[in-house]
């Protein structure tokens, strides 16, 4: 089962990363937390790897929705965006697909949000692609 949306480009890391961000906002997203992987493996294990960049994206019109109908779901929020460079030196952008994230919730109520969520997220995809 794909729970990802995913384009690979053979484009800089931080070009793909500032066009990713900006297709987030586009989008009416938020970019809420931020985490640098590469950084945080070499601080914490002393390890390298490649760069890895873990996106929060959040609207927080949805998410205030969706909380007030089941209050757990935050523990599915943000969503993630993951933009990170390859051994051979492309960049891939992969995001969560939020309808099969939040299908395991089982709510009908909040299906209408989430599916424009994940058609938002097609497009974030769709701008970054080659």
């Amino acid at each position: 089962m794909t729970y990802t949306k995913r384009v690979e480009r053979d484009a800089d890391f931080e070009t793909v990363l500032d066009e990713t961000i900006e297709a987030i906002e586009a989008e009416g997203f938020g970019v809420i937390t931020d985490v640098d992987v590469q950084a945080t493996m070499r601080e914490k294990l002393d390890e390298s790897m490649n760069r890895y960049r873990i996106l929060g994206a959040c609207a927080p019109d949805v998410a205030f929705e969706s909380i007030q109908i089941d209050p757990d779901l935050g523990a599915l929020l943000p969503c993630n965006v993951v933009v990170r460079e390859t051994d051979a030196g492309t960049t891939v952008v992969s995001a969560v697909d939020p309808v099969k994230l939040v299908a395991i919730s089982a709510n009908p109520e909040i299906e209408d949000a989430i599916e424009d969520v994940g058609q938002r997220f097609d497009r974030i995809i769709d701008a970054v692609a080659p």
